[in-house]
């Protein structure tokens, strides 16, 4: 019998236990992939090259003030401005309040919006349809599907935050590089029904020639309407979506304390399963040193069983994740960060090889050292 073979059939001689024991490291896992996931879409992942290239700007003060129409035009003066599109958010109902039925509503304009969104998918005759009519609407492929629209259907989006209901034609399916759960809307059409509303903007997408330029256009529009009754704060578009996740808090804190949480979580599991299985099998360590196992094979069998266990918890819970995040990740918006990347797994599968490897140790190097009559006189 090989020493592979071997460990294999220990790490599994008290089935029960072991597979409890992997069930167990699996679930933490798969916690510990998708917060991992989360750390890796909200903080690592740049996005899609064309959006390194974009930035947003709007009030200094919140998002809940509106800013003048009329500094679109004097940010598309700006040396190294290529497009500038305005972004109002109108935070409709669609059918009721169930969460399924959420997803982002945005008043923008139809004749520039892809050409500063250039990464969206869509075809130019939809594109030209919703350009023409005023009542038209485009919406994310994922966003389609879920409610069955096609081109051409009738939606009606009940105003919560505005006191008027929208009424739009589908003109157009789009899709992005990652599912958006957006659907778009010419700002005419709010505008029209609501005078208050005219040549205000919520904020304004700005797209930049090259990467270098990212780094001089924030500053000179935040410079321009320093002294302006509205003065402006323009970041770079991953900068401003994770400006929306710190409402929640100290989203970097949590996460850590979660994944501190879970590691211990499975070095206690690992490190107990390893303990009681080393100390059944005392006299069955004496025995094979009197067959002249030595110190280093026994000290490796024992380590291989914890880190067969823990690989294979974790191959679970990072498959398990996988299939998780994929099914959030159709729902867009920040669930899409849930998806976990094949290096995010990869190092999901490290961390549980590392914890079995050091809950095996200390019990490992004991039973390793422990005199042959000593083991053979054990009763347990």
């Amino acid at each position: 019998m090989t020493l592979v073979r071997f460990v294999r059939k220990n790490a599994f001689r008290n089935k029960r236990r072991s597979i409890l024991t992997v069930l167990s490291i699996g679930f933490s896992l798969l916690l510990l992939t998708l917060m991992m996931s989360v750390w890796h879409g909200f903080y690592i992942d740049k996005g899609s090259s064309e959006s390194t290239l974009r930035l947003d700007t709007r009030h200094k003060v919140s998002l809940f003030f509106l800013m003048p129409s009329y500094y679109r035009e004097k940010i598309r003066a700006l040396p190294g401005v290529t497009g500038v599109v305005p972004q109002n958010w109108f935070g409709g109902k669609y059918k009721d309040d169930k969460s399924n039925n959420f997803f982002a509503q945005f008043g923008t304009d139809p004749d520039e919006f892809f050409k500063v969104f250039s990464e969206y998918e869509i075809a130019p005759d939809q594109v030209l349809a919703w350009q023409r009519d005023r009542a038209g609407a485009v919406v994310d492929t994922d966003i389609a599907k879920r409610f069955g629209w096609k081109i051409g259907d009738h939606v009606i989006i009940e105003g919560t935050t505005f006191q008027v209901n929208l009424e739009l034609n589908i003109r157009g399916i789009f899709k992005g590089p990652q599912p958006t759960s957006s659907l778009y809307f010419n700002q005419k059409y709010v505008e029209e029904a609501l005078p208050f509303f005219k040549g205000k903007t919520g904020f304004f997408a700005v797209l930049a020639a090259t990467p270098q330029d990212v780094g001089r256009i924030g500053p000179a529009i935040d410079d321009m309407f320093r002294n302006a009754p509205e003065p402006t704060k323009t970041e770079t578009e991953k900068a401003f979506s994770l400006s929306f996740i710190a409402m929640l808090g100290n989203v970097k804190v949590f996460i850590l304390s979660i994944c501190g949480a879970v590691v211990f979580a499975i070095l206690l599991v690992s490190a107990n399963t390893m303990a009681m299985s080393i100390r059944e099998r005392t006299r069955e360590v004496a025995v094979l040193k009197t067959l002249g196992f030595t110190k280093r094979t026994i000290l490796g069998l024992f380590i291989g069983e914890a880190v067969t266990l823990s690989v294979i918890g974790g191959i679970f819970g990072s498959l398990a994740a996988f299939v998780l995040g994929i099914g959030a990740s159709h729902a867009g918006g920040l669930a899409s960060a849930l998806k976990p990347e094949p290096i995010t797994m990869l190092v999901a599968l490290g961390v549980a090889a590392l914890v079995g490897f050091v809950s095996a140790v200390v019990p490992s190097y004991h039973a390793s050292n422990m005199g042959i009559v000593q083991g053979l006189r054990h009763i347990g």
